[in-house]
């Protein structure tokens, strides 16, 4: 693994991490304002900017209640511009968020794809795409 890569993937971690530890600080640093993203358990439609994913963290969406950790299943980076004065770097994964309660453990999953942009400032999340990790159910028409 490059240094290039190693410093996207502790970054694309301590991202992460800010959201289920609901550091805002880290969170607001390490995303872009005009932040675009899909998610599919939440709506059907292209969410836009920090303000609802602020409110998600600040009434803790994750639900972690208790122990948890989080895996990233079969990354994959492809970094374009190394070298130039911006970077840009699309990340996927299946992620699986794993919660040991008194009630025993819960798994959640769901494929993802973030796109990371580094300048002068540092790297920042622009978009995101999550999708379920279940088969789609075949449609003949």
């Amino acid at each position: 693994m490059s240094d290039l890569e190693q410093e996207m993937w502790d970054f694309l971690h301590r991202h992460i991490q800010s959201i289920f530890s609901k550091d805002v600080a880290t969170y607001k640093a390490t995303t872009a304002e005009d932040l675009s993203l899909y998610e599919w358990f939440v709506t059907p439609h292209r969410q836009d900017g920090l303000d609802f994913h602020l409110f998600m963290i600040d009434h803790s969406w994750a639900d972690t209640t208790g122990d948890f950790r989080y895996d990233l299943w079969e990354p994959r980076v492809q970094i374009y511009g190394e070298g130039q004065e911006v970077i840009m770097a699309v990340v996927s994964y299946t992620f699986m968020l794993s919660i040991a309660t008194e009630a025993g453990m819960k798994h959640r999953t769901h494929n993802e794809s973030r796109v990371l942009v580094k300048d002068a400032n540092g790297w920042q999340v622009v978009h995101v795409h999550k999708s379920p990790t279940w088969r789609a159910p075949h449609d003949p028409n």
